[in-house]
């Protein structure tokens, strides 16, 4: 491990300087800024070539911050909807809580909303986004073996999700669906989707 800069407060180890190095991409993000190499290592007053040795580009940095930031957000989300059996009700109530909390998720938004720098929504169904979604998949109280939804069911529904938010994202609407109306709308339109793809 590298140990000169760091603002004269150096890491004591690899994974400290990974964290700290998240959190200086946290703050910018937070900012509304989508940081580069360049600027987190000014933010930590070290090198650019140190925070290569931890991330081998700018996407792979911003990946990190939001991946990090999607547990969070997942382990919330799951706390929220504790007790929702029925998958309609599951998927619909988690596309509509995770489109409300997105604007207040700058990190997790990544994953979702596209960037020429980070490259991560034009590939929604990317490993990383198909990650996120199944990890709010497979956090639901929902039996889905027994509701008849099969491996290749449950991959197939977690691609639907995700470009159905990708969609409400790129294009909110005119004026944008929210509260009751947003949750009406993806009952009559996705429920019967869900019904649909049980095997």
């Amino acid at each position: 491990m590298r140990t000169h800069g760091w603002a004269g407060t150096r890491p004591t180890s690899d994974a400290e300087a990974v964290d700290r190095i998240l959190d200086a991409a946290r703050a910018a993000i937070d900012r509304g800024l989508e940081p580069g190499i360049a600027d987190i290592a000014r933010a930590l007053g070290v090198s650019r070539q140190t925070v290569y040795r931890y991330f081998p580009g700018t996407d792979a940095l911003l990946a990190a911050a939001a991946e990090r930031a999607a547990g969070d957000f997942v382990d919330t989300l799951a706390h929220d909807l504790a007790g929702i059996t029925d998958p309609a009700t599951a998927v619909i109530e988690g596309i509509a809580r995770t489109l409300e909390r997105l604007p207040h998720e700058p990190q997790v938004a990544l994953l979702m909303t596209p960037s020429r720098r980070v490259g991560l929504a034009a590939g929604v169904t990317s490993a990383v986004a198909r990650d996120f979604g199944r990890s709010i998949l497979d956090r639901f109280d929902v039996d889905w073996a027994a509701a008849g939804f099969d491996d290749e069911a449950r991959e197939e529904l977690i691609e639907m999700m995700l470009r159905t938010l990708q969609s409400f994202i790129i294009d909110p609407g005119d004026p944008p669906r929210d509260g009751a109306e947003l949750r009406r709308y993806l009952r009559h339109w996705v429920g019967p989707a869900l019904e649909a793809g049980r095997r």
